[in-house]
C-alpha cells in the first residue's frame, strides 16, 4: 500500500516563511527559498498561499499578531502615557533581540529598499510603519488633552520621535548592538515625555 502524502500544515509553514521574510527580507527569500525552507513543492506553496507577496503579506498579520503587535497592545492595555511608551520600547528591544529568532522588526527590515516591480510591497509596509507612528501620536495627543503632559507639548514631533527611536532600535538589533545597551537607551528617550 503506498503512502498517503504527509498533511499539511498550513499554519506550520506560514510560521517557517515569517521567519525566513524576518531573516532575509521580502526579496531575499526566493520561491526555491521558500520550497526548500517549507519542505513543500511550489505548486503547493501557490496552491496553499496563491502568491509570494500573499504568503508574505501573511507572514507579516501573523507577526503583527503575535512577537510585532506589542505596541498596538501596549497602547491599549497601558494606562498612562508614559507607561505605553516605557513597555513599547522594552518589549520592541526584547523582541528585536531574542537569541535564536531573526534580529530587529519585521515591518522595519522587510522590504526598505526594492525593485521597482516590489513598489507595492515598499510602500504597503512603509504604510504600515506611518500607521503605527499615527498611533502613537493619538495616544500622545490623549494625553495632552487628558492633563497627563503639557498643553504645548507637540505630539507630531513627539510621535516621529518614538517612532525613528523603534526603527532605530531594530537597525541597531540587527546590527548586533547588546540588549543591555539597547536597554539602556529607554531611560534617556523617556525623559522627553518629561
Amino acid at each position: 500500500m503506498a503512502g498517503r502524502p504527509r498533511q499539511f500544515d498550513r499554519d506550520a509553514a506560514l510560521m517557517k516563511a515569517r521567519d525566513a521574510f524576518w531573516a532575509r527580507g521580502y526579496e531575499g527569500v526566493s520561491m526555491a527559498d521558500l520550497v526548500e525552507t517549507l519542505g513543500l513543492a511550489s505548486a503547493r506553496i501557490y496552491a496553499a498561499f496563491g502568491s509570494k507577496e500573499t504568503l508574505f503579506r501573511e507572514a507579516i498579520a501573523l507577526y503583527d499578531e503575535g512577537e510585532g503587535g506589542f505596541a498596538t497592545r501596549a497602547l491599549a492595555e497601558e494606562p498612562t502615557v508614559h507607561g505605553a511608551i516605557e513597555r513599547i520600547l522594552i518589549e520592541a528591544i526584547e523582541t528585536y533581540t531574542r537569541p535564536g529568532h531573526p534580529q530587529g522588526c519585521m515591518v522595519v527590515s522587510a522590504a526598505t529598499n526594492c525593485a521597482s516591480e516590489n513598489d507595492g510591497i515598499r510602500e504597503w509596509l512603509a504604510e504600515l510603519r506611518r500607521r503605527r507612528t499615527l498611533s502613537l501620536v493619538e495616544r500622545l495627543e490623549k494625553a495632552i488633552a487628558d492633563g497627563e503632559l503639557s498643553p504645548d507639548t507637540d505630539a507630531q514631533a513627539l510621535g516621529d520621535y518614538f517612532a525613528t527611536m523603534l526603527h532605530g532600535l531594530s537597525v541597531q538589533a540587527r546590527d548586533g548592538v547588546p540588549k543591555a545597551r539597547l536597554m539602556a537607551s529607554v531611560p534617556v528617550a523617556l525623559r522627553s515625555l518629561d
